[in-house]
């Protein structure tokens, strides 16, 4: 029986799916393609604008779907895929092979995301009868050509993030050719077709580029014969299932619900055996076949690790045991320096991982959890519903294939903030410890020698801006995400500001860890958000950071400084932060704020903050 399939069409009949829709994402948790798929249908049915009035806070992301066959297939997985991970899909299909029109319309529908659907009958579809290779080469040129232009024109024009996905070739149309040197010389011709279309990312960061053959590879079947001839949908729904996941992780990140920690059990998980039982000399790290398992999976865990996540591990052992494996076993793959924090002790593990979080200032929604034992992973989900848990069991093999089947780390573009990460996390750590050794805050604020630098971004800076409005929710005044493009645009404003904020202190450079947005209208200055990463909250940044702006205001001839604060249900610790800071309140519904400041008497930076400014643009 599919409990989860029967608890969505039971909910569905009692005509409460709108008022439960918060626990769907746990019912699907771990559902398989099937389940998803059709609970995706039931709950395509429900009106959108139904579910944000019951449940406001529901993260919903619009979705233009487009292409050039029948897209229909396509919507109940996205609508299931995305509400697996909490989210609600707010699609839109557009017309039978009307992406052309669609893409070229700068006053299209509104959208976070447009997917344009490619197969390969659009292509076959501008080639001759009978056709050799060369001729498919033209067609594949010709779209190629026509594709570019119009990610130049969506791109240019703001609209969000755009995708597409590398065209997959299914076997019918190079058995049509009778000798194997014409197939490969197809098979060329098509793969350099897609590999141009995978470098069109390079020069436009609004695009993303969805790689079939990797889906493909896996065993799903491109099209579906019946479905492609009688109906024109020329991808299969296997395959659109496996496209809907992909874009699901994409939609997760662009409201903010990147994970960050990876928190890993290590007896049964990292390693073959118990510890404790074992002893370091009898537990499965290299050798034999499960061995060998064990560290291929260890080997992705270094891998992820050195593209920023925070590795950490949760382990119900003794703690000395574990710190002499990680750092003297000759054989293991992921060592002690690779993990941000090793927790070994007999505490319950939610615990811990509750812990961990707030020793990282982070949520607890921000956590990975991977452990074999189903009892610690189904008491982490009933603890801690916000952890995305990953099951693993006794087969190793596996292992690999179940952390990274749902993303949760996939970001649009790589930073040198991401990868510098895990080092910076470890530094913070050690700054805690550091304000344990004083008596007052002050005190240890002042040894602990804040530098603060404010400047205009580079422009080698602005996708870290761009990733800093997607992934901060807790300093968030108003929570407006912002795309690479759209940052660009701002950038590029004569009348905006698009200000970077890096600190640093003692233990080390933080970075880029703050975000001031404005825009100068007439002799006012409007604030359209501030953001600060929770590694540096309450350490005077936020408050040197907005002295420096209003001064600057101020100097420039403004005559105020207006902004705003919107409620969601991580940001409240901001709702005073302008009016700390001399700002007077001049509405306030409880949801939306509007402040203002008339730069009579501005607050100097915090005393123990080493500020510096620069205001001229890059």
């Amino acid at each position: 029986m599919d409990t989860a399939a029967d608890e969505l069409r039971a909910l569905n009949r009692a005509g409460a799916l709108v008022e439960r829709y918060p626990e769907v994402r746990g019912l699907l948790a771990d559902a398989d393609a099937d389940t998803v798929r059709r609970a995706g249908r039931l709950l395509s049915r429900l009106e959108p604008e139904d579910v944000l009035a019951a449940h406001p806070g529901t993260p919903h992301v619009r979705i233009a779907v487009t292409g050039s066959g029948t897209l229909d297939g396509v919507v109940a997985p996205l609508t299931g895929e995305l509400a697996r991970h909490g989210l609600l899909a707010r699609v839109r299909s557009g017309d039978f092979g009307g992406y052309v029109a669609e893409l070229s319309d700068d006053a299209g529908p509104a959208a976070d995301i447009t997917l344009v659907l490619l197969d390969a009958a659009g292509v076959f579809a501008e080639v001759p009868t009978p056709w050799r290779a060369d001729d498919v080469g033209t067609a594949l040129a010709d779209r190629l050509s026509l594709l570019e232009k119009l990610v130049i024109r969506f791109t240019s024009a703001g609209r969000g993030t755009l995708v597409v996905n590398t065209i997959p070739l299914p076997r019918k149309y190079p058995a049509q050719l009778l000798d194997h040197r014409s197939r490969a010389r197809l098979g060329a011709l098509w793969r350099e077709a897609n590999a141009k279309l995978l470098r069109l990312t390079e020069d436009h960061p609004s695009l993303v580029v969805l790689d079939s053959d990797a889906l493909v590879a896996e065993g799903v079947a491109v099209t579906e014969p019946r479905l492609s001839t009688y109906t024109k949908a020329h991808l299969s729904p296997d395959l659109l299932h496996a496209y809907a996941r992909e874009v699901a992780h994409l939609a997760r990140g662009s409201v903010g619900r990147v994970k960050k920690v990876l928190a890993v059990d290590l007896d049964g998980t990292v390693w073959g055996g118990v510890l404790g039982d074992d002893g370091a000399e009898g537990i499965e790290v290299a050798d034999g076949y499960r061995g060998e398992a064990f560290q291929a999976f260890q080997k992705v865990l270094r891998q992820l690790a050195s593209q920023g996540v925070l590795l950490t591990a949760v382990s119900k052992n003794d703690p000395e045991p574990v710190r002499a494996v990680l750092a003297e076993h000759p054989r293991i793959a992921v060592r002690e320096e690779d993990f941000v924090r090793v927790v070994a002790n007999w505490r319950p593990k939610h615990e811990n991982l509750r812990e961990l979080a707030d020793a990282l200032n982070l949520g607890v929604d921000s956590v990975v959890f991977v452990d074999d034992s189903p009892y610690e992973r189904g008491l982490v989900r009933r603890e801690l519903p916000e952890v995305a848990v990953v099951a693993v069991d006794e087969e190793p093999a596996l292992h690999v294939d179940r952390l990274v089947a749902d993303g949760w780390f996939t970001v649009p573009d790589l930073t040198a903030e991401d990868v510098a990460r895990p080092a910076r996390y470890q530094e913070e750590l050690g700054r805690r410890d550091f304000l344990s050794s004083f008596d007052s805050i002050q005190d240890y604020l002042r040894e602990l020698g804040v530098r603060v630098r404010v400047s205009r971004a580079r422009p080698e800076e602005l996708a870290r801006v761009s990733q800093i409005t997607l992934r901060t929710n807790q300093f968030n005044l108003t929570t407006r995400r912002l795309q690479p493009a759209d940052v660009r645009a701002l950038a590029d404003d004569p009348d905006a500001y698009v200000l970077a904020v890096h600190t640093a202190d003692r233990f080390g450079d933080n970075g880029l860890v703050g975000v001031v947005l404005a825009r100068r209208e007439a002799d006012v200055l409007r604030l359209d958000n501030v953001l600060l990463s929770c590694r540096v909250f309450a350490r005077g940044v936020e408050q040197a950071t907005l002295s420096a702006l209003l001064e600057h205001a101020r100097d420039t001839g403004a005559s105020a400084v207006v902004g705003e604060y919107r409620a969601t249900p991580k940001n409240a610790k901001v709702r005073d932060f302008l009016p700390s800071l001399g700002f007077a309140t001049t509405a306030d519904d409880g949801v939306t704020a509007t402040f203002r400041h008339d730069l009579t008497a501005i607050a100097p930076p915090p005393e123990h903050v080493g500020l510096t400014v620069d205001w001229n643009r890059a």
